[in-house]
């Protein structure tokens, strides 16, 4: 399967820069897979399209502060970190950038009583670093580190808080799960009171939600780890809402990845708490999610990869096109799909 196949032209004026507001007033290009029809409307009218009974499963994790300013120790060389992933109490994958940043390497981050130190102690695969830090560097972030925006937004954020779902509780990720951001919790009150019941599950976001496919033929992608969760509350939720016929409704590509994960070993979701590397590209047989709320994505990306396999490259493509010329807001702060 080639990369190529999943890129496409987006005009750089339709990467949304700012947030809409309010939240649930972004567009919504409602996707039916078996009819193949495209329809426009507000996301707060997504309400029409679910049903009493039908479970939105939604990703809870939290951005972290996680780009840090630092310092070459002892030449005050200016270095940036992007913290990945968190691999023991001390030890973190990052993202560095700054001129020969080698093994031995010592950091330092902020001054005084905050002034952390780490060592640089291997360069990974993916050529990011593997960083020892003289403490636990977590409970520091919220003073030293700053709220990581995606590359291809340019305008500063006024209000970190519109990059946070509104459900968002357990820290973790250096990218928002946007596809839920938006949600308001009058929207998600309505819902309920629809009877439409709403769980959650945690996976931490990492460089992939950024990273394209660079391999010419999809297969040779490795993607990244992440960390994921998923409780005995709400598999067993999951389970009782496909017995009873109804729909279990993935907010956002991070959840789809969850609750495959969790399908993989039996025909029912399992609990889950570990590590993930599922890769979900065209030919994958889906066993968890019935439907998807998702945004737009960049071109030969996993994520776009993974819509394609949910419902067809031809039909997102489809549905792609129409949204560039009906003017859509793409990527982060962009508008939305929803995908039945």
């Amino acid at each position: 399967m080639k990369t190529a196949d999943f890129d496409y032209e987006l005009p750089p004026e339709l990467i949304a820069q700012t947030p809409i507001e309010p939240r649930d007033a972004s567009r919504l290009l409602v996707v039916d897979r078996a009819s193949g029809q495209l329809t426009h409307r507000i996301f707060r009218d997504i309400g029409e399209y679910l049903r009493p009974g039908d479970l939105l499963v939604a990703n809870e994790s939290r951005v972290i502060p996680a780009r840090l300013r630092a310092r070459k120790v002892p030449t005050g060389g200016k270095v940036e970190l992007l913290l990945l992933a968190k691999r023991d109490e001390r030890t973190w994958e990052a993202l560095v950038k700054g001129r020969k940043v080698l093994p031995g390497y010592r950091l330092a981050i902020g001054r005084g009583n905050r002034r952390v130190e780490g060592e640089v102690l291997e360069i990974t695969a993916s050529g990011g670093r593997l960083i020892a830090f003289d403490r636990p560097i977590e409970p520091l972030l919220d003073r030293l580190g700053i709220i990581p925006l995606p590359p291809y937004i340019h305008t500063p954020l006024t209000n970190t808080e519109r990059y946070q779902t509104v459900y968002a509780r357990r820290e973790g990720s250096v990218a928002s799960p946007t596809a839920g951001l938006h949600f308001t919790p009058e929207l998600l009150r309505s819902l309920q009171e629809a009877g439409v019941r709403l769980a959650f599950v945690t996976l931490d976001i990492g460089l992939d939600t950024f990273r394209p496919v660079k391999e010419e033929r999809v297969e040779n992608h490795t993607i990244h780890t992440e960390r994921c969760e998923l409780s005995p509350e709400v598999a067993a939720l999951i389970n009782q809402t496909k017995k009873a016929g109804r729909r279990v409704i993935a907010v956002g590509t991070t959840v789809v990845r969850v609750l495959e994960t969790a399908a993989r070993q039996s025909q029912e979701v399992q609990p889950f708490s570990g590590s993930t590397d599922l890769f979900i590209y065209p030919g994958f047989q889906f066993r968890a999610v019935d439907a998807m709320i998702t945004n737009f994505h960049l071109p030969r990306s996993t994520l776009l990869m993974l819509v394609c396999a949910f419902a067809g490259r031809e039909l997102i493509f489809k549905a792609y096109h129409e949204a560039i010329r009906q003017r859509y807001r793409f990527y982060s702060f962009g508008d939305a799909m929803l995908i039945l």
